[in-house]
């Protein structure tokens, strides 16, 4: 057998047990100590194994950042159950099918998903208990429903009148399941990747420890929430397990929204993603709104070189790019803290070892694209019913990203795109970022977008989908992109969009920017014909949508 571990101990009660129980854990709505965390934790332990709950039963948490969902997710973990934060923006059609996928027993929520969440669970019948945040849940469940219902507070009451086993850390080892989180499904049904407890502690010691390089004097505030892996290694496991300070918001991060958090709560380490850094760019928020911050980071999608010079130069911050994904928890490849290398994502995280393999599944040579590979204690053990897909991602110990990638001389290595993004262009091919990246050094492009879309005669040709800040012709951006890149290179034809399509996280969701190409874009015999702006505003508040 593995050796004993559990995540829950170790992010909070070994800072209880070594002294550190009075130190700030969470600032939400409401502040709490390791002490306080470890206590509720408990709580949450406690009342769910009371409910019945068993080792490997999952509890599904669809909740806003705050005291409650940290405290639902370590409960879960002290239980020895598996916790599943699935994500608030998803409908009731797609929240139900989670939860059957999953086998749920307990569905937590708060109170502004309660119509979603309650629509869900009449297609979930497995669901046997669920618990309401802020609101009363009398009568929100259909009749046709069998789940029973409670408030948070009676579902805390029902653990504080538990036993100390009741609330005792579970026996589990490091292979035990602690987290599922499901994929953001954007080119198909979500699955849930499994995560071991012991892939908690690993994130913690290689990026959280040696990138990071975080300490109980951190403070974190993060703009991906608790529900994405991003969001739950930047929002808990890293400051936790630091003994350091997390910072949740349940509202949607707008800028202003952030202004405040950080005017108030002083964080010193904060993570974003391109959209987002983007939208504070356009806003009005003042130079010296990140004073307090000591490194920044970015994750979801390439950062453009330009976005991040613009935004040190303005805001004084470093932006660290990296990558990460579901199945691996966390960022495997990042640039480093005083050595950034823009337009890179950066060197290998420690304890993390890539390979770059073409569809042979061979190793290319350095300097030639190939589809990126890592291995990692932190990767997921495989996806729950998901026998084909797992095998087509997870082969032995290495997990296979589906990212193109190109190892530089220096070590670094530089993202080209999805391997289903790029393009091939009169034989050549073209990489979207590159594109994009030359449209975005206009200074009337606000944001962009780069596909392939076939002209009268099938073939690829770049089509570019933008989002401007001012007035400005498809004739001066395609002349712009020419002036910079290789002809074959610069897009036949401009969309103009008020906004670009993109995931809750901020990411770019290409195959809606295709289905737009295609809604937008008549095949004539030529593909340079000039098309009408729909519109030439752009959508400086957009955000990051949570």
């Amino acid at each position: 057998m593995a050796p004993a571990f559990n995540a829950a101990a170790w992010l909070v009660d070994r800072h209880v047990e070594e002294g550190r129980g009075e130190r700030t854990a969470v600032r939400g709505t409401r502040t709490l100590t390791y002490a306080e965390l470890a206590r509720l934790s408990g709580d949450v332990a406690s009342s769910l194994r009371r409910l019945g709950l068993r080792r490997d039963d999952r509890v599904v948490f669809v909740m806003s950042d705050d005291v409650e969902l940290i405290g639902g997710v370590l409960g879960a973990f002290r239980a020895g159950v598996v916790a599943v934060p699935v994500s608030t923006m998803l409908g009731a059609q797609e929240l139900g099918k989670i939860l059957a996928d999953s086998g749920a027993r307990v569905v937590c929520s708060t109170h502004e998903y309660v119509d979603a969440v309650t629509a869900a669970i009449d297609l979930a019948p497995e669901v046997e208990h669920f618990v309401l945040a802020g609101a009363d849940p009398s009568g929100v469940l259909s009749a046709a429903s069998a789940a029973s219902t409670r408030s948070w507070d009676d579902f805390i009451a029902v653990g504080r009148e538990g036993t100390d086993q009741d609330r005792a850390v579970a026996n589990t080892d490091e292979d035990a399941w602690a987290l599922w989180l499901y994929t953001s499904g954007t080119t198909g049904s979500p699955k849930g990747a499994m995560h071991r407890h012991a892939n908690i502690r690993h994130v913690c010691q290689t990026y959280g420890d040696q990138v990071l390089g975080i300490t109980s004097a951190d403070s974190c505030f993060s703009i991906a929430k608790l529900f994405f892996a991003y969001g739950i290694g930047n929002s808990a496991f890293f400051p936790l397990s630091a003994g350091a300070t997390t910072v949740l918001e349940p509202r949607r991060p707008t800028p202003a929204v952030l202004q405040e958090r950080m005017h108030r709560d002083r964080p010193t380490l904060f993570f974003g993603v391109p959209t987002f850094y983007a939208a504070l760019l356009h806003s009005d928020i003042p130079d010296d709104t990140f004073a307090s911050v000591r490194l920044a980071t970015s994750a979801g999608e390439p950062l453009p070189a330009l976005l991040q010079r613009r935004f040190t130069e303005r805001f004084g911050v470093e932006i660290i790019d990296g990558i990460g994904s579901t199945e691996a928890l966390h960022i495997f490849l990042s640039n480093r803290p005083g050595d950034i290398r823009p337009g890179t994502t950066g060197l290998p995280v420690p304890g993390y070892e890539l390979a770059l393999r073409d569809a042979e599944g061979e190793l290319v040579p350095q300097g030639q694209p190939g589809t990126l590979h890592v291995r990692g204690e932190s990767i997921a053990v495989g996806y729950w019913r998901r026998t084909a897909a797992s095998r087509q991602v997870f082969g032995g110990q290495w997990l296979n990203t589906g990212d193109t990638y190109l190892e530089n001389q220096d070590g670094s290595y530089t993202c080209l795109g999805r391997s289903s993004d790029l393009i091939k262009a009169g034989g050549i091919w073209v990489t979207p970022s590159e594109v994009e990246s030359r449209l975005l050094e206009h200074p009337k492009v606000a944001e962009a977008a780069v596909v392939g879309f076939p002209d009268v005669d099938g073939l690829d040709k770049p089509v570019a989908c933008v989002v401007t800040q001012g007035s400005v012709t498809q004739d001066e951006l395609i002349a712009w992109c020419r002036d910079g890149l290789a002809h074959f290179k610069s897009p036949r034809t401009i969309v103009f969009v008020g906004e670009l399509p993109k995931t809750a996280t901020g990411k770019l969701q290409r195959f809606k920017v295709r289905e737009l190409v295609a809604d937008n874009v008549h095949r004539t015999d030529d593909v340079n014909r000039q098309i009408e702006q729909p519109s030439t505003t752009t959508t400086a508040e957009q955000g990051v949508h949570q």
